[in-house]
Order: structure tokens, then C-alpha cells, then sequence
């Protein structure tokens, strides 16, 4: 009986006690707890929280509701904004569990017309973080639901370079009543250095932790010139841990996103793309996406998964059409530079040849290869037919790009080119500064007719191409890697014709190019060309370089400067059929890659034609002795030169 009688007066008690503190707050109200409530705070924050209105309180269990009106709370004083909240009304429901386990946990936070800074200190200290050294990142406060009427926001990290505000307003509730008002939102400022504007619209309760509720968004902003629209939902807008949005991105160079996603792309020229993008777990993939790059169209799709060391990015992208153009940029190739270059190349003397306003060819822009280790890639790339231009014809590509631990290889990486096929292995090893290069690229059966301007097509209509080139050097770009590279490169052109007139004057043979001009020019058997080079630091040395026909075999010697696109080479005739009227002489091939100069040896057709004007002064038929070109006779196995067994 007595525990009995203990029991009942310890309940009595506390129902006393109870009773005593509802009246007393019927009575007095919550108010009375402004002052102890702000002076925890204080000794536990070190800044000043102040209620200058009414503070309510309603039970439940676990989680009460407390209301309080004219509330503000100071920033550090290290901030440059003195308070970080101020709101005519702060309402919100509180975990009473977690707040006996000094952790502060809010199921749903309501400010009416708060103003709102957060900063980050250039030592890393961040305003909302509630211990007195604001960098414990457990000392903050866990909000899982949000909704805001009117606001304005402000953020601040000077250290990376980002400063934005934004103002919020409700919308009008719709008229059916059925759906939320939602809000709207502008925003402006700089977010890493770049101009943004951002508007749009979302639900009225922004999910921040809340992992079970979609947040509506629709949204419109610009990032330096990056654009990017989109609507949809997402699943915890501090963790976005799930997404299901029509995403349309647009901007002047792919590379530019590494500064809103962390992540290296390409460098591109412009570009647009409209697809669906879906999160779900650690795997975001944007799917069914449809748009171009500079001029090419581009499909497909792509995706990153986190949760390894670092992201990995897999994409199938196809381009149904491709311009050679648009790849430029993605080799270091400078806008317009590309075209103008392969032009130089192939159309050198040719009439009307275009030369690039620059005076390199070889691409000589950075790759930004210290971004290669914010992400892994394992990419394929086709293109099932290119846009034709005379100075390329590029029938399809298809590669196959990955990049692990910051090596970058592509392999294979095949076009098809002229009727033939180049396939090459290339890999770039972004561990070392500068970046050590190496390519293997093999060119099967290239017709020579395809790549000659059109107004020479049909000198060589059956001439094949072939050969392959190794090559391995260090750079951070296509040019510096080439003017430091070591390796062979060895070609060779078999079957078909050439024009007569072209070989007729290379050995200068005056009567021959006079009874040509009269009669036409015709077209003769080309037995071979080869080029075999040795290169050792940037320097292509000509081991053979030869062209033979049935009429005359052209020899070179010398060699090309790749660091700085020079190009010293001297070409000497040997004639298979004697010619009576001849001012043969090595001719030189000098200049640079852009703008070759070719010119005969003046001194030597000057005393050849000295010769016969001594001997015309003595015999009139002895001026044409220095003239005659009697020719070896002799045709030449290129196979064997090739081979270096000649």
C-alpha cells in the first residue's frame, strides 16, 4: 500500500505541475521564453538571435509547432551582411528527440518575406553553420521541407568567385483550387566568375532533405554563354537524388560546362541539345537528346555515374552528317583554321589554293588536360556520312575515346577517306605536363585522284595511296607535340596515271612542254611514288623520297622542320628519254606549310644557257649540246626503295 500510495502522489504531481504550467501560459503566454531562449542561443552560437514579437508554441509529439513573429539572427562578425535572417514570421516544427540530442531538425520551416544572406568566408567558414567557429558542418540545421512568402536571398563566396540574389514571390493561387500557388523566382549576379540570369518557377514547398516529395521546377538561366532550360522535377534539391526533367542546354563551347558540372568535355564550337534527363541513385543520363555542333547534327545519349573514385561518363553519340569543320576545335585547331589549313595541304599549286590566314597549319591551341582527372569516359563516336568538300573527302568516322586516370586514348579511330581507309591508335597521357603523345596511324588504298583539286582529278584517276606513320613526342598541343616527336613516316602512291606536262616541266624540258603546249597535254604511266622519312626531334628527314614515272624519275633530298612548319627539300630529275632542248636543274621546295615556295636553281639553268650561247657563237647546232638530257633509262622498283633495299 505504500508504493501504491507513492505512486499516486508522484502522479498527483506531476499533473499539478502540469496543470500549473497551462495555466501559467494560459495566462502569460510563450513570451516569457523569448529572454532564455535568446540567451542560449547567444551562448551557444556567439550571435544574437532576436524575437521583438510574439512566440507560440503548440504540443505535439514529436514534433511541436513554434510560431514567432519579427525575428532576426545576426551573422558572424566576420560576414559582410550583419544579419543572416530577418522575417516578419518564422514558423516551423521541431524534432523534440533530436533536440534533446543537441541536434537541431526541422520538418518544415515557413518565413514570411524573409531577407536571407549566407556567406563564405575566404578561410571556408560558412555563416550557417551554428558553432562559434562556423566550421563544423554537423552544427547546422536540417530542414527538410521549405516554403517561402516573398524573400529575398543572397550568397556570397568570394573565394569562388560566386555572388548571387535572388527574389522569390507566390504565386496566385490557381482558380480550380485544386493545385498550390507555387512560387517565382529571378535571379542575378556571378556564380564562378560568370555572368548568370536565372528565372522561372516551382512548387510552393521547396523539398530540400525531403527524399519522398518531387519538387516542381521550371527554369531559364544563363551562364556566361551557356543557356540552359529546363522542367520537370527533382528529389531533394540539396542532394537532387532523383531528377526527371526535358533538359535543352545551348552554348558556344562544350568545354565551358566543366564550370557548372565539374566535369571535362571536349572544346567544341557551338552547340545546342534537347533531351530528357533522369537521376536515379548514382546514375544521371541524359537520353533520346537530339541537337548539332557547330554545323553537324548529333544524337544519343549519355550518362555519369558517381560513387567510384572519380565519375564515369559513358555516351553512343552519332552524327548522321558530319563537317570536317566542327572537329577542328576538338584537336586544337583554331576557328576556320582546319579547313583553310587542309586546304594549303592538298591544294598546294593549285591554282586560286586558299592558305589560312594564320601562318601555321599544324593546330597549335592547349588541350586543358588538367581537368582529364575530374572524370573517366569510355565515349563511341560515329558519323555515317560527312558533308563532301573538295579538299577532304571524309566519307564516315567512327571512334571509340577513353579516358582513365587521366589517360586519354582513342582506339580505334577510323575514317574513311578517299575510297580508302586511315585507321589509327592514339593515346595522350595527361600524368605528365607536357602531355607524352603517341600515334600509329596506317592509310589503306587512298585514291590520289580524290584528293587533288578538281581541275586535276583525272591525272591520276588510278592511283593508290598507302603507308603508315608512327610517331611519339610530348606537348600540350597537336603542333609542340609533333615539334618534339621521334618516329617514321613512310608512303607510298602505286598504279595509275599522271599528267605528262607536270613531269615534263620538272625536269625543264623546254622542246617537250613547247610540242605539249601545241599538241595537249596526255597523260602517262606513274609507276610509283614514295616517301620514307626518318624523324627524330620534331625533324622529318627524307631517307627516299622519290616519284617515277615512264618518262622521267624525280629524286628528293632534305628534310621538314615540324616545330616550325618548314620546309627545306631539293629535288633533282633523272630523264628516261633523251630530250633536245632541256634547262634541267634541282629545283627547291622551301617556305613553310602555309605558303611553300617552289623555285628552280637559277645558277645552274643560267650556265647551261651560258654553255649553249658559246657554243652557238662557234657551231649554231653546238648551242644545243648543254641542252640535251640523255636520261638513265631506267625504271625504278619502288617496293624495294620503300623497303630501303636501293
Amino acid at each position: 500500500m505504500t508504493l501504491l500510495r507513492a505512486l499516486k502522489w508522484m502522479l498527483s504531481a506531476v499533473l499539478a505541475l502540469v496543470i500549473v504550467a497551462v495555466l501559467f501560459v494560459a495566462v502569460f503566454g510563450w513570451n516569457w521564453l523569448r529572454a532564455p531562449l535568446q540567451q542560449k542561443v547567444l551562448g551557444q552560437t556567439g550571435r544574437v538571435l532576436l524575437i521583438q514579437g510574439d512566440l507560440d508554441v503548440r504540443f505535439g509529439w514529436p514534433w511541436p509547432r513554434v510560431q514567432a513573429r519579427q525575428v532576426s539572427f545576426a551573422n558572424p562578425a566576420w560576414a559582410a551582411q550583419a544579419q543572416m535572417l530577418t522575417a516578419e514570421e518564422v514558423a516551423f516544427s521541431i524534432h523534440v528527440p533530436q533536440l534533446l540530442a543537441q541536434r537541431l531538425s526541422l520538418s518544415d520551416l515557413h518565413l514570411v518575406k524573409p531577407v536571407v544572406f549566407l556567406e563564405v568566408g575566404a578561410d571556408g567558414r560558412k555563416t550557417w553553420l551554428l558553432d562559434r567557429d562556423q566550421k563544423d558542418e554537423n552544427a547546422r540545421v536540417a530542414i527538410d521541407r521549405l516554403t517561402l512568402d516573398q524573400g529575398v536571398i543572397g550568397y556570397d563566396d568570394a573565394a569562388g568567385k560566386t555572388s548571387i540574389r535572388a527574389e522569390l514571390s507566390t504565386l496566385a493561387k490557381p482558380a480550380d483550387g485544386e493545385q498550390t500557388a507555387g512560387v517565382s523566382f529571378k535571379a542575378e549576379g556571378k556564380y564562378k566568375g560568370l555572368p548568370l540570369i536565372a528565372n522561372g518557377t516551382g512548387d510552393s514547398v521547396l523539398a530540400l532533405r525531403d527524399e519522398s516529395t518531387p519538387f516542381g521546377l521550371t527554369i531559364d538561366t544563363t551562364v556566361g554563354n551557356t543557356h540552359v532550360q529546363a522542367e520537370g522535377h527533382i528529389t531533394s534539391l540539396l542532394k537532387f537524388s532523383a531528377i526527371d526533367m526535358q533538359l535543352a542546354l545551348s552554348g558556344d563551347n562544350l568545354n565551358q560546362l566543366f564550370t557548372l558540372t565539374g566535369i571535362a568535355l571536349p572544346a567544341t564550337r557551338d552547340y545546342v541539345a534537347h533531351g530528357h534527363l533522369v537521376r536515379k541513385g548514382n546514375t544521371l543520363r541524359y537520353d533520346e537528346f537530339s541537337g548539332r555542333v557547330g554545323t553537324s547534327d548529333l544524337s544519343g545519349w549519355w550518362q555519369v555515374e558517381t560513387g567510384g573514385k572519380r565519375p564515369l561518363l559513358t555516351a553512343d553519340l552519332v552524327s548522321n552528317r558530319l563537317t570536317l569543320e566542327d572537329l577542328g576545335p576538338v584537336i586544337g585547331a583554331r576557328p576556320g583554321h582546319l579547313e583553310a589549313a587542309i586546304k594549303a595541304v592538298t591544294q598546294t599549286g593549285a591554282a586560286g589554293a586558299v592558305t589560312p590566314r594564320a601562318k601555321r597549319v599544324i593546330p597549335d591551341m592547349p588541350f586543358k588536360f588538367e581537368h582529364w582527372d575530374t572524370v573517366d569516359a569510355d565515349v563511341k563516336f560515329s558519323a555515317q556520312s560527312t558533308r563532301q568538300a573538295s579538299y577532304m573527302p571524309l566519307e564516315a568516322l567512327t571512334a571509340h575515346l577513353s579516358l582513365k586516370n587521366s589517360v586519354l586514348t582513342l582506339d580505334p579511330l577510323q575514317f574513311g577517306v578517299a575510297g580508302g581507309h586511315l585507321d589509327a591508335a592514339i593515346t595522350l597521357d595527361g600524368r605528365h605536363n607536357p602531355i607524352a603523345a603517341k600515334a600509329q596511324l596506317r592509310l589503306k588504298r587512298l585514291a590520289l585522284a580524290k584528293l587533288l583539286p578538281a581541275d586535276q582529278k583525272g591525272k591520276a584517276s588510278t592511283s593508290q595511296i598507302g603507308g603508315q606513320i608512327a610517331l611519339a613526342g610530348s606537348g600540350n598541343s597537336v603542333g609542340s607535340m609533333l615539334a618534339h616527336a621521334d618516329g617514321s613516316v613512310a608512303l607510298l602512291v602505286s598504279g595509275g596515271q599522271i599528267s605528262q606536262m607536270a613531269m615534263e616541266k620538272a625536269g625543264v624540258h623546254l622542246w617537250e612542254i613547247f610540242r605539249l603546249t601545241l599538241s595537249g597535254d596526255k597523260q602517262i604511266k606513274l609507276s610509283c611514288a614514295v616517301a620514307k622519312f626518318d624523324v627524330k626531334s620534331g625533324f622529318m628527314h627524307a631517307n627516299i623520297l622519290l616519284l617515277d614515272t615512264e618518262v622521267t624519275t624525280l629524286l628528293c633530298s632534305g628534310s621538314i622542320d615540324l616545330a616550325q612548319e618548314k620546309l627545306d627539300l631539293t629535288l633533282t630529275q633523272k630523264t628516261k628519254n633523251t630530250s633536245p632542248l632541256s634547262l634541267r636543274s634541282p629545283i627547291h621546295i622551301g617556305g613553310n606549310f602555309a605558303k611553300p615556295i617552289i623555285k628552280v636553281d637559277q645558277t645552274r639553268m643560267a650556265a647551261r644557257a651560258l654553255g649553249a650561247l658559246a657554243l652557238g657563237a662557234i657551231n649554231p647546232l653546238l648551242a644545243l649540246i648543254p641542252l640535251i638530257d640523255a636520261g638513265p633509262g631506267q625504271d625504278s622498283d619502288c617496293v624495294k626503295w620503300l623497303q630501303g633495299k636501293k
